[in-house]
């Protein structure tokens, strides 16, 4: 099936976290494919003693004008807590997410705020490896943040756009020496990449 030529990816702000004494901005990420309409990541809605270090500040999607029954599908690059706090928002829906990802969680202290990840009625979708979700639309693990970590990457005939949640917290990541989620990043050659905490996409330096 060939892939579809329009396909548009929207960030949505829904937090912002202190790091280092700097306020750091937390995306999540909306891919509107001619299929479905589908959420990387969902960010927090509540606070929690767990983060309390981090001073969120919370502009939760269930508090935005956003269509919340509009998602069909969600993807999670990976289960820290500020990319799954607003998974109980969607249950019921199918998330996907890498086996290994999930088997960490539910086997690690200290990983994540656990009680989020296991809300009611959220469905997982245990992926293992690459998987097409739709025409045009791939998971590919990007180990490194963590083991489990994987990346959305959207191609619709030219280089490709990535989705990368935390395959860099920031640009500077991609000069250091690289984890294998970002060597498969740039071996993908990609047009830009969005990452969950910066608020304009990445473009790899022309030659």
């Amino acid at each position: 099936m060939n892939a579809p030529t329009s396909i548009t990816i929207t960030p949505v702000f829904v937090a912002d976290l202190s790091v280092e004494g700097e306020r750091m901005p937390v995306y999540v990420h909306v891919i509107d494919h001619p299929d479905a309409r589908v959420l990387v990541d969902t960010g927090m809605t509540e606070l929690h003693p767990a983060m309390a270090d981090m001073d969120p500040r919370l502009k939760p999607l269930s508090e935005q004008d956003f269509d919340l029954a509009g998602i069909d599908i969600v993807v999670n690059t990976h289960l820290h807590a500020d990319h799954c706090g607003g998974n109980h928002l969607f249950a019921g829906e199918p998330i996907y997410v890498q086996r290994r990802e999930l088997d960490d969680v539910r086997s690690e202290d200290d990983y994540t705020i656990r009680e989020w990840v296991e809300a009611p009625g959220v469905q997982y979708v245990p992926v293992d490896g690459e998987h097409e979700l739709l025409p045009g639309l791939r998971l590919v693990p990007a180990p490194g943040h963590t083991p489990g970590m994987q990346m959305v990457v959207v191609e619709t005939g030219g280089r490709p756009v990535i989705v990368g949640g935390d395959v860099a917290v920031w640009f500077g990541e991609f000069d250091e020496p690289p984890t294998e989620g970002r060597q498969r990043v740039l071996a993908l050659d990609p047009e830009l990449v969005w990452l969950t905490h910066e608020r304009e996409p990445w473009r790899p330096p022309t030659v």
